[in-house]
């Protein structure tokens, strides 16, 4: 246990209205150097048992070429998925369990087992009841079976059918996605929307249709995936800065206009700068007002991506523009989802009409992707009217405020508790560090043990020492389901699931 140090607090009257804070602890030397022991030990296992598997001492369950293959170049290469073979597979039990409910605040996960050390499972027929849910991107309470949003997309389903059969291009193009995407650009403030079947393809399958050769963009390192792929497929030029830096962010930008591109030192045709509002690994919060403030000093573009933030922050849930006060047409292209805070799927891009109307004839998600499924559609038009207070409640302010308060709190009890917590104070994404890779998966086999499914993540989808439980607060939990869940990771409980 370590008393957080690094807290980095904002407070510029010009940008922010409050104080913008953040702690990030550097892992200390101790746990460091036994983590890195950690990982030593299960590595010369790994070569170990691999020895044994060559010479069939042990029994190899993982994926070969077959024998008759041997004179073949190989499809893949064996080494490349040691880390799978020997680290992952001895926790791969604490992922992909099946859930058999509505992912709410609670829920129903079929019991498995697994009879060769977690190469295969089996299930046993169980089913066990009533999991407190601290993993799904609930984050309003709008993963339910009943209610208003249960009962239009069931009627959306009886008249439109389940599926589309066709791109929008096509005949695709429902009038509830037209309706969809006029509530959108109404919601995030902008002059028009267009919404897409899929989240990660919003993302990597407009990046390219937005830049390309001759074209910098500028990425935060902690990027999502979706991001990444987008901007490596469009075929800019990518350089990095570190996270949340706005000093590393300037010196890229001063840089670019100075020295222009490489070798003929020709201007950027156009610079573009992604980020996200919160960052679902590390419970960070963009510094967006210093990013605006940058992006028009060097007249370059923002791509703001809030997946996670759209509903979840600001007094009227309309994400991090809102939390910060600010204006949305500052944001030259607002992405973000469906899937978390709405209780769907599919995601958006909302700004200019001109920036919305050539997406429609050059986007690859937009030309080739089947349209999203009318119940999906209505599922979030009745949460986000209900978000926006349309249909003639304070539900939707009450969930946000909801959310809020949960985040407050539960952040609070597990900072008095002397646990290392990550992010922003009023994220929703709440990681507690782990480090070592034996907690991994003891701390998730204990918690669910007392009927609580957590999401516990570690190396590669974090640094080698930054392993990290990842708990998601959403507006459905109750303050008795917060209390039961940090009851049993309390510091002595910890220290006993290693034990």
């Amino acid at each position: 246990l370590f008393e957080q140090k690094n807290q980095y607090v904002t407070h510029n009257p010009k940008l922010y209205k409050k104080p913008f804070v953040e702690s990030f602890e550097e892992t200390p030397l101790l746990v460091a150097v036994l983590t890195y022991m950690g990982y030593g030990i299960l590595t010369i296992f790994g070569y170990l048992r691999d020895f044994l598997r060559h010479w069939n001492i042990e029994k190899c369950h993982v994926a070969r070429e077959r024998e008759e293959q041997k004179d073949f170049v190989p499809l893949y290469q064996d080494f490349e998925n040691f880390y799978t073979r020997n680290l992952y597979m001895r926790i791969r039990d604490n992922w992909n369990r099946p859930i058999c409910s509505v992912p709410g605040a609670k829920m129903d996960l079929v019991e498995r087992v697994s009879p060769d050390y977690n190469w295969t499972f089996e299930h046993t027929g169980k089913v066990v009841k009533d999991v407190i849910n601290m993993g799904s991107y609930n984050y309003l309470g709008f993963a339910e079976n009943s209610g208003a949003c249960a009962d239009a997309a069931i009627e959306a389903t009886q008249k439109y059918g389940a599926g589309v059969g066709s791109t929008r291009c096509e005949i695709g193009n429902l009038d509830i996605h037209e309706e969809l995407e006029q509530l959108v650009a109404r919601f995030l403030g902008v002059e028009s929307s267009m919404a897409f079947g899929m989240g990660f393809a919003t993302n990597s399958m407009n990046i390219p249709a937005l830049t390309g050769k001759g074209c910098l963009i500028l990425s935060d390192e902690l990027n999502h995936a979706s991001l990444v792929l987008g901007a490596r497929l469009s075929g800019s030029t990518i350089r990095v800065f570190k996270h949340n830096n706005m000093q590393s962010l300037e010196k890229l930008l001063r840089d670019a206009i100075i020295h222009g591109q490489p070798r003929t030192h020709r201007p950027w045709k156009k610079i573009l700068i992604v980020v996200e509002g919160i960052y679902s690994m590390e419970g960070s919060i963009v510094r967006l007002p210093e990013v605006i403030a940058l992006k028009k000093r060097y007249k370059a573009y923002l791509y703001l991506d809030e997946a996670h933030s759209i509903g979840a922050l600001g007094p009227n849930g309309r994400g991090v523009v809102d939390y910060f006060g600010l204006d949305p047409k500052d944001v030259d292209i607002m992405m973000g989802t469906f899937t978390k805070s709405f209780g769907a799927a599919g995601g958006y891009i909302g700004g200019k009409k001109e920036l919305i109307d050539y997406l429609r004839h050059h986007s690859h998600s937009a030309l080739y992707a089947t349209s999203m499924s009318s119940p999906v559609a209505q599922q979030i038009i009745t949460s986000m009217k209900i978000i926006m207070g349309e249909d003639g409640t304070t539900l939707g302010a009450d969930r946000v405020r909801q959310l809020s308060e949960n985040t407050t709190y539960f952040r609070r009890k597990l900072h008095d508790m002397g646990f290392i917590i990550y992010g922003n104070d009023d994220s929703p994404v709440v990681p507690m560090m782990l480090y070592m890779p034996a907690k991994i998966g003891a701390f998730g086999r204990e918690m669910l043990k007392r009927n609580i499914g957590t999401v516990v993540v570690g190396f590669p989808a974090t640094p080698i020492i930054e392993s990290r439980a990842r708990f998601c607060i959403s507006a459905a939990h109750t303050r008795e389901m917060l209390d039961t869940v940090s009851l049993p990771i309390s510091p002595v409980r910890v220290y006993e699931f290693v034990i």
